[in-house]
Protein backbone atom coordinates (compact mmCIF):
# COMPACT_ATOMS: atom_id res chain seq x y z
CA UNK A 1 0.00 0.00 0.00
CA UNK A 2 1.32 3.43 -0.93
CA UNK A 3 1.36 6.24 1.63
CA UNK A 4 -1.90 8.18 2.01
CA UNK A 5 0.05 11.43 2.20
CA UNK A 6 0.96 11.37 -1.51
CA UNK A 7 -1.98 9.46 -2.98
CA UNK A 8 -5.45 10.26 -4.22
CA UNK A 9 -8.22 8.06 -2.85
CA UNK A 10 -11.14 7.74 -5.26
CA UNK A 11 -14.48 6.04 -4.73
CA UNK A 12 -16.10 4.81 -7.93
CA UNK A 13 -19.82 4.06 -8.12
CA UNK A 14 -21.38 1.87 -10.82
CA UNK A 15 -25.01 2.89 -10.17
CA UNK A 16 -27.86 0.43 -10.12
CA UNK A 17 -30.84 -0.52 -7.99
CA UNK A 18 -30.48 -4.30 -7.93
CA UNK A 19 -26.66 -4.13 -7.78
CA UNK A 20 -24.69 -0.95 -7.16
CA UNK A 21 -20.93 -1.42 -7.47
CA UNK A 22 -18.61 0.39 -5.06
CA UNK A 23 -14.85 0.46 -5.64
CA UNK A 24 -12.21 2.46 -3.79
CA UNK A 25 -8.58 2.77 -4.88
CA UNK A 26 -5.48 4.68 -3.86
CA UNK A 27 -3.57 6.10 -6.84
CA UNK A 28 -0.05 7.54 -6.51
CA UNK A 29 1.37 10.39 -8.63
CA UNK A 30 3.21 7.81 -10.77
CA UNK A 31 -0.24 6.28 -11.51
CA UNK A 32 0.41 3.05 -9.64
CA UNK A 33 -2.76 1.96 -7.86
CA UNK A 34 -3.79 -0.27 -4.99
CA UNK A 35 -7.12 -1.68 -3.90
CA UNK A 36 -8.73 -0.23 -0.78
CA UNK A 37 -12.24 -1.66 -0.93
CA UNK A 38 -14.65 -3.26 -3.36
CA UNK A 39 -18.21 -4.42 -2.90
CA UNK A 40 -21.76 -4.45 -4.21
CA UNK A 41 -24.85 -2.92 -2.60
CA UNK A 42 -27.92 -5.03 -3.30
CA UNK A 43 -31.65 -4.36 -3.00
CA UNK A 44 -34.50 -6.79 -3.59
CA UNK A 45 -36.84 -6.25 -6.52
CA UNK A 46 -39.95 -6.64 -4.37
CA UNK A 47 -39.04 -3.71 -2.09
CA UNK A 48 -40.67 -0.29 -2.63
CA UNK A 49 -38.55 2.07 -4.72
CA UNK A 50 -37.97 4.47 -1.84
CA UNK A 51 -36.65 1.63 0.34
CA UNK A 52 -34.32 0.41 -2.41
CA UNK A 53 -32.88 3.90 -2.87
CA UNK A 54 -32.40 4.18 0.89
CA UNK A 55 -30.41 0.93 0.90
CA UNK A 56 -28.18 2.25 -1.88
CA UNK A 57 -27.66 5.53 -0.05
CA UNK A 58 -26.86 3.79 3.23
CA UNK A 59 -24.35 1.50 1.53
CA UNK A 60 -22.50 4.34 -0.20
CA UNK A 61 -22.62 6.45 2.97
CA UNK A 62 -21.09 3.59 4.97
CA UNK A 63 -18.24 3.20 2.47
CA UNK A 64 -17.47 6.93 2.52
CA UNK A 65 -17.50 7.03 6.31
CA UNK A 66 -15.28 3.94 6.60
CA UNK A 67 -12.65 4.73 3.95
CA UNK A 68 -12.72 8.54 3.66
CA UNK A 69 -12.16 9.00 -0.10
CA UNK A 70 -11.08 12.35 -1.49
CA UNK A 71 -13.28 12.37 -4.57
CA UNK A 72 -16.31 10.58 -6.03
CA UNK A 73 -16.61 9.21 -9.60
CA UNK A 74 -19.97 8.00 -10.93
CA UNK A 75 -20.84 6.40 -14.26
CA UNK A 76 -22.71 8.80 -16.49
CA UNK A 77 -26.12 7.44 -17.44
CA UNK A 78 -26.67 7.02 -21.18
CA UNK A 79 -29.80 6.29 -23.20
CA UNK A 80 -31.07 2.71 -23.32
CA UNK A 81 -34.06 1.05 -24.95
CA UNK A 82 -35.04 -0.42 -21.58
CA UNK A 83 -36.65 2.60 -19.91
CA UNK A 84 -37.09 0.95 -16.51
CA UNK A 85 -33.41 0.01 -16.37
CA UNK A 86 -32.15 3.46 -17.29
CA UNK A 87 -34.54 5.07 -14.81
CA UNK A 88 -33.25 2.88 -11.98
CA UNK A 89 -29.66 3.60 -12.97
CA UNK A 90 -30.33 7.33 -13.07
CA UNK A 91 -32.02 7.25 -9.68
CA UNK A 92 -29.12 5.36 -8.11
CA UNK A 93 -26.69 7.79 -9.76
CA UNK A 94 -28.54 10.71 -8.20
CA UNK A 95 -28.37 9.06 -4.79
CA UNK A 96 -24.60 8.59 -5.15
CA UNK A 97 -24.10 12.25 -6.05
CA UNK A 98 -26.33 13.28 -3.14
CA UNK A 99 -24.29 11.24 -0.65
CA UNK A 100 -21.09 12.69 -2.06
CA UNK A 101 -22.48 16.19 -1.55
CA UNK A 102 -23.37 15.34 2.04
CA UNK A 103 -19.69 14.67 2.72
CA UNK A 104 -18.44 17.60 0.63
CA UNK A 105 -16.75 15.32 -1.91
CA UNK A 106 -15.91 16.71 -5.37
CA UNK A 107 -17.81 14.60 -7.89
CA UNK A 108 -17.36 13.74 -11.56
CA UNK A 109 -19.24 11.70 -14.16
CA UNK A 110 -17.57 9.46 -16.74
CA UNK A 111 -19.17 7.60 -19.64
CA UNK A 112 -18.69 3.83 -20.02
CA UNK A 113 -16.74 4.41 -23.25
CA UNK A 114 -14.42 6.85 -21.51
CA UNK A 115 -13.78 4.38 -18.70
CA UNK A 116 -13.11 1.47 -21.06
CA UNK A 117 -10.69 3.57 -23.12
CA UNK A 118 -8.80 4.68 -20.01
CA UNK A 119 -8.47 1.16 -18.59
CA UNK A 120 -8.03 -1.02 -21.67
CA UNK A 121 -7.08 1.48 -24.38
CA UNK A 122 -10.21 0.60 -26.35
CA UNK A 123 -13.61 2.22 -25.85
CA UNK A 124 -15.40 -0.88 -27.15
CA UNK A 125 -13.86 -3.35 -24.70
CA UNK A 126 -16.17 -5.96 -23.19
CA UNK A 127 -16.69 -6.57 -19.48
CA UNK A 128 -14.22 -9.47 -19.35
CA UNK A 129 -11.48 -7.27 -20.77
CA UNK A 130 -12.24 -4.55 -18.23
CA UNK A 131 -12.20 -7.08 -15.38
CA UNK A 132 -8.88 -8.50 -16.56
CA UNK A 133 -7.21 -5.12 -16.84
CA UNK A 134 -8.52 -3.95 -13.46
CA UNK A 135 -7.13 -7.12 -11.87
CA UNK A 136 -3.80 -6.56 -13.59
CA UNK A 137 -3.55 -2.87 -12.63
CA UNK A 138 -4.43 -3.55 -8.99
CA UNK A 139 -2.34 -6.74 -8.87
CA UNK A 140 -5.27 -8.89 -7.79
CA UNK A 141 -5.06 -12.68 -7.66
CA UNK A 142 -8.44 -13.07 -9.35
CA UNK A 143 -10.88 -11.04 -11.41
CA UNK A 144 -13.12 -8.73 -9.38
CA UNK A 145 -16.69 -10.07 -9.42
CA UNK A 146 -19.44 -9.37 -10.17
CA UNK A 147 -18.95 -7.08 -13.16
CA UNK A 148 -20.53 -4.21 -11.21
CA UNK A 149 -17.64 -4.32 -8.76
CA UNK A 150 -15.05 -4.30 -11.54
CA UNK A 151 -16.84 -1.40 -13.25
CA UNK A 152 -16.76 0.62 -10.02
CA UNK A 153 -13.01 0.05 -9.66
CA UNK A 154 -12.51 0.96 -13.32
CA UNK A 155 -14.43 4.20 -12.77
CA UNK A 156 -12.21 5.12 -9.83
CA UNK A 157 -9.03 4.38 -11.81
CA UNK A 158 -10.31 6.27 -14.85
CA UNK A 159 -11.02 9.34 -12.80
CA UNK A 160 -7.64 9.30 -11.07
CA UNK A 161 -5.81 8.89 -14.39
CA UNK A 162 -7.87 11.13 -16.65
CA UNK A 163 -10.11 13.37 -14.60
CA UNK A 164 -8.37 14.34 -11.37
CA UNK A 165 -5.00 15.77 -12.53
CA UNK A 166 -6.43 18.11 -15.17
CA UNK A 167 -9.36 19.21 -13.06
CA UNK A 168 -7.29 19.83 -9.96
CA UNK A 169 -4.62 21.74 -11.85
CA UNK A 170 -6.95 24.01 -13.81
CA UNK A 171 -10.29 23.95 -12.06
CA UNK A 172 -11.82 22.73 -15.32
CA UNK A 173 -13.41 19.31 -15.68
CA UNK A 174 -11.83 16.63 -17.80
CA UNK A 175 -13.03 15.84 -21.35
CA UNK A 176 -16.45 14.23 -21.25
CA UNK A 177 -17.47 15.97 -18.01
CA UNK A 178 -19.92 18.84 -17.66
CA UNK A 179 -19.01 22.21 -16.13
CA UNK A 180 -20.80 21.14 -12.96
CA UNK A 181 -18.37 18.25 -12.61
CA UNK A 182 -15.31 20.47 -12.39
CA UNK A 183 -13.26 20.23 -9.21
CA UNK A 184 -12.05 23.62 -8.07
CA UNK A 185 -8.59 23.78 -6.51
CA UNK A 186 -10.19 25.67 -3.64
CA UNK A 187 -11.85 22.39 -2.61
CA UNK A 188 -8.64 20.35 -2.57
CA UNK A 189 -7.79 18.31 0.47
CA UNK A 190 -4.11 18.24 1.56
CA UNK A 191 -3.73 14.78 0.00
CA UNK A 192 -5.23 15.93 -3.30
CA UNK A 193 -2.93 18.96 -3.35
CA UNK A 194 0.14 16.80 -2.68
CA UNK A 195 -0.91 14.39 -5.45
CA UNK A 196 -1.32 17.24 -7.94
CA UNK A 197 1.96 18.92 -7.02
CA UNK A 198 3.88 15.65 -7.26
CA UNK A 199 2.47 14.88 -10.72
CA UNK A 200 3.20 18.42 -11.90
CA UNK A 201 6.78 18.14 -10.67
CA UNK A 202 7.23 14.85 -12.50
CA UNK A 203 5.97 16.33 -15.77
CA UNK A 204 7.65 19.74 -15.49
CA UNK A 205 9.84 20.58 -18.54
CA UNK A 206 13.58 20.55 -17.88
CA UNK A 207 15.61 23.73 -18.12
CA UNK A 208 18.13 24.27 -20.94
CA UNK A 209 20.98 23.73 -18.48
CA UNK A 210 19.50 20.39 -17.32
CA UNK A 211 19.03 19.21 -20.90
CA UNK A 212 22.60 20.24 -21.82
CA UNK A 213 23.98 18.39 -18.80
CA UNK A 214 22.06 15.23 -19.76
CA UNK A 215 23.33 15.42 -23.35
CA UNK A 216 26.90 15.95 -22.17
CA UNK A 217 26.66 12.99 -19.80
CA UNK A 218 25.54 10.70 -22.66
CA UNK A 219 28.38 11.69 -25.00
CA UNK A 220 31.20 9.16 -25.27
CA UNK A 221 34.53 10.23 -23.87
CA UNK A 222 36.68 12.09 -26.42
CA UNK A 223 39.46 10.02 -27.83
CA UNK A 224 42.44 11.77 -29.45
CA UNK A 225 42.81 11.00 -33.12
CA UNK A 226 46.21 9.97 -34.44
CA UNK A 227 47.02 11.42 -37.83
CA UNK A 228 49.70 9.67 -39.83
CA UNK A 229 51.82 12.01 -41.95
CA UNK A 230 53.33 10.38 -45.03
CA UNK A 231 57.16 10.58 -45.23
Amino acid sequence: MVSRGSTLRVIGIDPGLTRCGVGIVDVAPNRSASLVHVGVIRSALELPLAQRLLLVADGIRSAVESFEPHVLAVERVFAQHNTSTVMGTAQASGVALLVGAEFGLPAALHTPTEVKAAITGHGGADKKQVQAMVARILRLDELPKPADAADALALALCHAWRGAPAALATGVSAPGATPGDAMSTSRETPAMRAWREAEQAASRPKSAAQVAAQVQAKRPAHRPTTVRVPR
